[in-house]
């Protein structure tokens, strides 16, 4: 595809990726608002969080097998439609329940784009330039992370808008890319059976389920401690080994295990599991942080996470430039795991009264470091598989972010709950009020609590914050043990499976046309009609006698021998090496053998 083909159709991929971000995003800032129209608590908050990312993570191995197996276009298209579905249905709830049931359809269609979008990229663009439009996609990240708790932000406080409005703004958008992906995506139709491995995807679906489930509910509705995780922990253990013996035994696994023998798969798969950790699972919890800790509102908080977003954009796609350019692409995981990991840690010295510019400086690291690591995870996965396991393999890396996401945002959330309990004790204590009258599950709103109180609230969620952003940079610093064992391999010039364009056998060489320069010219150019052999079907012919050689000899027997494979400098970069093959049968031969006789009878007579 050439550029402007490839610019048409990652359009519409990156309207679909912009609305799959936005729909998390978007929430952020108004999920107090909303938890307090449907009045639910601080485990609400996680589970309308973790209930999309639930539905993401079970979900993106499965879209990426089918993606392997059928039509990526109808795929991705499919996965819009549930998006806008889901999206409708989550604006029309009425409680808390329908919410969360509604935002676990809707992360089933993020699922299908999250993992298509790098699906479709690693189809249309070769490894070496996918630096660049990689950065395009970590741009179109930053832009959906920072637009969505703005908008979010400013629907909250629009009164005659509402927040329902954060689940209608994606409709259009997702409609316009359905719109765009139809008219410009043309990828080859695969034709292969499509065998679903439903046992598979239902064993993993459970155990990443009841995984959750566990981690989200766990010290809210139950003790750690008790008959609950004693039931689920195992539970989740036995269907997870349960899934790898399914998996061994399939035609068509959802995630072959046979991949992990890849040293840069199985390292990749590890830190994205860890970077999904921190990345979800500290920075979904910032708007909480600035509206609750600091006191500001839903846009302004959107505001304040500027400096993580533009940190983000910039070195996404400056990387994605540069990779282009150099093929160099490890230097960039190091570095970006090594700042994602200080940053955290920095960011675990945060309290209500930290000076913003240092914040500022924290945030910006971590989105430096974020856009050097996320894409270029995936980028090192592709380089290094076939084509046939691009869906599966791209699938899998994303399925463990978004593991690790979802596993973040509730663990986390505990531990913030748990944090924020124990400092609003102590600190109510010290004032002389009972705990029980300032604290409790629901998110408090500081405008209808007295001035002590509203000072203890606010220290106590300030300091909770930070201790958040102290527990999420260990698993940050093991996602950089991790790509510091990753072997560099130089990524491939073309889509296919091979990194070169395979040479040619001695037989047809480009010698046998005119040189090896000929080998990227026309055929009717490359021929040398005055030599003494002509090749004719990668056959040398000796002219009659010395006068016929100095006769023209017809087109029509100058046949180019079979070339295998054009070299690779002689293909733009980012296309598929073209292949030439001439395969004549047996009435083609008999017409060649039939025209030398003719040329030599003609050379005869012009003698004589």
């Amino acid at each position: 595809m050439s550029h402007r083909q490839i610019l048409e159709a990652l359009t519409g991929l990156l309207l679909g990726m912009f609305v799959a971000i936005l729909s998390s995003t978007i929430v952020s800032n108004a999920l107090p608002t909303i938890l307090t129209d449907l009045e639910g608590g601080e485990s609400a908050y996680t589970w309308v969080v973790t209930s999309t990312l639930l539905a993401t993570t079970a979900t993106t191995p499965i879209w990426g097998k089918l993606a392997d197996l059928t039509s990526k276009k109808l795929l991705v298209q499919i996965a819009i439609v549930i998006y806008v579905a889901g999206s409708a249905v989550a604006g029309l709830s009425q409680n808390i329940g329908e919410l969360i049931a509604a935002r676990t359809f809707q992360g089933i269609g993020v699922g299908g784009l999250t993992a298509l979008t790098q699906v479709i990229m690693a189809a249309m663009i070769a490894p070496r330039e996918r630096g660049r439009y990689s950065g395009y996609l970590g741009a179109v990240f930053a832009v959906a992370t920072v637009s969505g708790p703005l908008i979010g932000g400013v629907i909250v406080d629009t009164s005659w808008l509402g927040w329902r409005w954060c689940f209608y703004v994606g409709v259009p958008i997702a409609a316009i890319a359905l719109v765009v992906l139809q008219r410009t995506l043309k990828l080859p139709v695969i034709r292969r059976k499509v065998k679903i491995d439903y046992l598979g995807a239902t064993l993993i679906t459970a155990a990443v389920s009841l995984l959750l489930i566990w981690v989200s509910l766990g010290g809210n509705q139950f003790d750690w401690l008790s008959w609950p995780t004693a039931v689920m922990v195992p539970g989740a253990l036995v269907l997870g080994l349960l899934f790898v013996f399914a998996e061994t035994r399939a035609s068509e696994p959802i995630i072959p295990l046979a991949l992990f023998r890849n040293r840069t798969v199985a390292l990749a798969t590890v830190a994205s599991l860890f970077v999904g950790v921190a990345l979800f699972g500290a920075t979904v919890f910032l708007s909480q942080y600035f509206q609750i800790a600091r006191g500001e509102s839903p846009t302004v908080s959107g505001l304040l996470t500027l400096p993580m977003i533009g940190g983000l954009f910039l070195s996404s796609t400056i990387s994605g430039r540069i990779i282009t350019t150099t093929g160099r692409w490890k230097r960039f995981l190091v570095a970006g795991a090594f700042l994602t990991t200080a940053g955290f840690a920095l960011m675990g010295t945060a309290r209500a009264e930290t000076p913003y510019w240092r914040l500022a400086l924290f945030m910006a690291l971590i989105g430096v470091g974020l856009g050097m690591t996320m894409q270029n995870l995936v980028l090192a996965v592709q380089n290094t598989v076939k084509t046939s396991e691009l869906g599966t393999s791209s699938s899998t890396v994303a399925f463990f972010r978004s593991l690790g996401g979802a596993v973040g945002v509730s663990a986390l959330g505990a531990v913030l709950g748990h944090r924020v309990s124990d400092y609003l004790a102590s600190g109510l204590a010290a004032i002389g009020v009972k705990a029980g009258s300032g604290g409790g599950d629901a998110l408090p709103d500081l405008d209808t609590l007295p001035a002590p109180v509203r000072t203890v609230v606010m220290d106590a969620y300030g300091h909770g914050a930070g201790d958040v952003f102290l527990v999420a940079a260990p698993f940050a610093l093991l996602a950089f043990v991790a790509v510091l064992f990753i072997r560099e391999v130089a990524l491939r010039t073309t889509t296919g499976d091979t990194p070169a364009a395979t040479p040619a056998s001695p037989s047809v060489s480009a010698s046998a046309v005119g040189g090896p320069d000929a080998a990227a010219e026309p055929i009717d150019r490359a021929v040398d009609t005055g030599s003494a052999r002509v090749a004719i079907d990668g056959v040398a012919v000796q002219p009659a006698d010395e006068e016929a050689d100095r006769q023209p000899v017809p087109a029509a027997v100058l046949t180019a021998p079979e070339t295998e494979a054009v070299p690779a400098d002689a293909v733009p970069a980012g296309a598929a090496p073209r292949r030439t093959r001439h395969h004549p049968g047996r009435h083609e031969a008999g017409r060649h053998e039939a025209t030398r006789r003719g040329a030599r009878r003609k050379a005869e007579h012009d003698r004589s």
